[in-house]
């Protein structure tokens, strides 16, 4: 058989006519000599045989002369040739179209779709946020391009697609090198509502990330614009990826990000639930309204005016951000109002705003606003408010000698940071630390717990196949040192893959800051309105400002029965903007509450609230027994 098949086609066909003749032919004469109604001659009776065999065979069966015979048999094989051809093709044909549907190699027709390019850790977090993105909307989908198997990666978003409950986005899957211009042409970049570039989980995953870049702006070019984020996992690629983008485009600094996060998140413990919920499209996020009607109206005005969002600042002509800005800032031609809401929706605006006057605080006229910026504009003159002013609002006890004592003791005493673990980031942290007045000390093994103290802990080595490996056998020992001594320490924890948070040893005093997640997130949300790359990026900064948690108090005297309208209002005259609140006996944040309800605010109560960046204060937090199992 080895030596038949070498020999080429015509041998292998020769041998299988000869053995389908050797069948048939004896099948043939059986058949017609036991059959009554055959030729009684012999000539017949052969005759009889090779019209069966032909039949058979498909090869005519014609008799007569042998001339005719041949002809016969020659044009039945000129039509069993032209017929095996032609399927041949068909099935071929079919063949090829399922081999690259089920290889992830077919067009991508799709136009308007947000098209995620590579794999990492952070793919899953991104189409989660993208398929929300898109629920709204009709006949969108979700491309993801990337070199992996296509029934691989169907089969772990599968599970992202059930938890997110759309229908109406279909999400899509195709193999290929993003680096690949050719790969790159099937999934339609040209027509993508978004162009999301991911680094992939190896070493080289920035050099590829630009190498993505550059074959992008090949395929579209630089005379159609696309929306294109982009995220490198070291800072010192950030620029070259920038070059390598083109203008327009937005590249997220993963590393950057991380650290900061955690920078903030050591001084302000409970931020890192703010900031995912901040970042998701589950509940409220930031939208970017442009309104007509309401150019001339100050910031305080349209923050009191805004029934159903939270204001949070102003976005210039050029793009760049005003969070947070004087209340005497005037929304001018071309601005647009960032809020804080559930949807993409419009907000209810109610009415004509009143006018701001200068509030008493504890029977001390207020700060009058600082001074606008050059080239704001002058506040419009408003026609008069009709409505009913608010009440005024109850001023804050003054603080007991004790009460003034302790805060004096926490603005003197150290502010130290026991760093447990080391990779790259750390000398960021370190510097960020720093900046805000806090002293970090290195070591290897977790102390005695003391709630003077706050533990930070990093991720790593760089190098290591499962960086949160270190992470969690180092929360493993701190717990078993807080079930020990019966104290705890405020601990914050970085990880990188979110699907290790449930097996972190956690207790509510400790904040997980999943890096990953929170750019997955971060990309989802530029990816989707790109105006909010400039306020993400203070927010993250140690600079301007930035999200924190005040006592309610702080505001409000502890007791009050008020709205969150209330809040937001006694915030502004602080120079703050509200966000929503923490209660105090939940870790659950809750951002743009309903301004209307009322609830009586207590001193575990904690506000969100955009304020300016700085040397913050530590929160105190009381000694409390390790009532807990060391496991969660």
């Amino acid at each position: 058989m080895d030596r038949t098949v070498v020999k080429g086609m015509t041998a292998a066909a020769g041998w299988l006519a000869l053995v389908c003749l050797a069948v048939v032919a004896p099948a043939s004469a059986l058949l017609v000599w036991t059959d009554n109604r055959s030729p009684d001659t012999l000539q017949g009776k052969v005759a009889t045989v090779w019209r069966t065999v032909g039949q058979t065979l498909r090869i005519g069966g014609e008799v007569g002369p042998p001339l005719r015979m041949v002809l016969s048999v020659l044009l039945a094989l000129v039509s069993l040739l032209y017929v095996s051809t032609l399927v041949g093709l068909v099935t071929t044909a079919i063949t090829d179209r399922l081999t690259e549907l089920q290889r992830g190699q077919s067009t991508v027709v799709e136009r308007g779709h947000s098209l995620v390019l590579g794999w990492s850790e952070q793919t899953p977090t991104l189409v989660a946020e993208l398929l929300a993105a898109h629920a709204q909307r009709r006949n969108s989908a979700v491309v993801v391009l990337a070199d992996r198997d296509k029934l691989d990666m169907e089969r772990e978003l599968r599970a992202v697609l059930a938890a997110a409950g759309v229908r109406r986005v279909r999400l899509l899957c195709r193999r290929g090198r993003p680096a690949d211009p050719a790969a790159l042409a099937r999934v339609s970049p040209a027509a993508a509502g978004a162009v999301v570039v991911l680094p992939p989980d190896t070493p080289e995953g920035d050099t590829q990330v630009v190498k993505t870049l550059l074959a992008l702006r090949a395929v579209v070019g630089d005379t159609r614009p696309v929306r294109v984020v982009a995220a490198v996992r070291q800072t010192q690629h950030v620029a070259t990826a920038r070059l390598a983008a083109g203008p327009g485009a937005v590249v997220l600094d993963v590393d950057g990000i991380a650290a900061r996060t955690l920078v903030q998140c050591v001084i302000e413990p409970g931020l890192s639930l703010v900031l995912e919920d901040l970042l998701d499209f589950a509940g409220a996020e930031l939208h970017v309204h442009r309104v007509p009607g309401l150019g001339g109206r100050t910031f305080a005005e349209l923050r009191a005016a805004c029934a159903d969002a939270c204001v949070v600042g102003l976005v210039r002509p050029d793009g760049s951000p005003l969070l947070n800005p004087p209340p005497q800032t005037v929304l001018g031609p071309g601005d647009a109002v960032v809020v804080l809401a559930t949807n993409e929706t419009p907000p209810t605006w109610n009415g004509t705003p009143a006018a701001e006057s200068p509030p008493t605080w504890n029977g001390t006229p207020a700060a009058a606003p600082p001074p606008l910026s050059s080239g704001t504009p002058a506040a419009a003159p408003l026609p008069p408010w009709t409505g009913t002013p608010a009440a005024p609002l109850p001023p804050p006890p003054p603080p007991s000698p004790g009460q003034a004592a302790t805060a004096s003791a926490i603005h003197a005493a150290p502010r130290r940071v026991l760093v447990l673990g080391w990779n790259r980031r750390g000398p960021e942290v370190v510097d960020g630390l720093a900046r805000n007045g806090w002293e970090a000390v290195r070591g290897e093994t977790p102390p005695t717990a003391d709630p003077a103290d706050r533990v930070l802990v990093l991720g790593g080595p760089d190098g290591h196949s499962d960086p949160d490996e270190h992470t969690l056998v180092t929360l493993l020992q701190i717990r078993a040192a807080e079930w020990e001594s019966g104290l705890r320490s405020p601990t914050v924890a970085e990880l990188t893959d979110a699907r290790h948070r449930p097996l972190a040893p956690v207790g509510p005093h400790t904040d997980l800051v999943v890096g990953g997640r929170l750019v997955g997130l971060l990309m989802a949300q530029v990816s989707q309105t790109v105006e909010l790359a400039a306020a993400f990026d203070e927010l993250f900064s140690s600079e301007g400002n930035a999200v924190r948690l005040r006592p309610a108090t702080d505001y409000v005297p502890a007791g009050t029965e008020a709205s969150f309208a209330v809040l937001v209002e006694a915030a502004g005259r602080h120079g703050d903007t509200a966000l929503g609140y923490r209660p105090g006996d939940s870790r659950i944040p809750l951002l743009n509450p309903p301004k209307a309800g009322t609830r009586r605010w207590a001193h575990d109560d904690t506000l969100i609230v955009v304020t300016t960046a700085g040397t913050h204060q530590p929160q105190e937090h009381p000694v409390r027994p390790a009532d807990t199992s060391v496991l969660p």
